[in-house]
């Protein structure tokens, strides 16, 4: 006679509570580091080796210097 398996399986959906954290998280790095960078004067910038353009990807975590 065969066994019938009657557990049900569960689907992660991907939605946590931890994951909605991470996202305004990182969310609110990327703001400050934007803020800050863009706070600093054109000299400053040079002066740590960034031109304008450059914030948007710093702060997002493309260009890395």
């Amino acid at each position: 006679m065969a066994a019938i398996d009657f557990r049900t399986t569960t689907v992660k959906s991907g939605f946590s509570l931890s994951s909605v954290f991470g996202a305004f998280a990182a969310w609110n790095d990327a703001r400050m580091t934007r803020n800050s960078l863009n706070r600093l004067s054109v000299r400053e910038l040079d002066d740590i080796g960034l031109v304008r353009g450059d914030i948007e990807n710093i702060a997002k975590g493309n260009l890395i210097r």
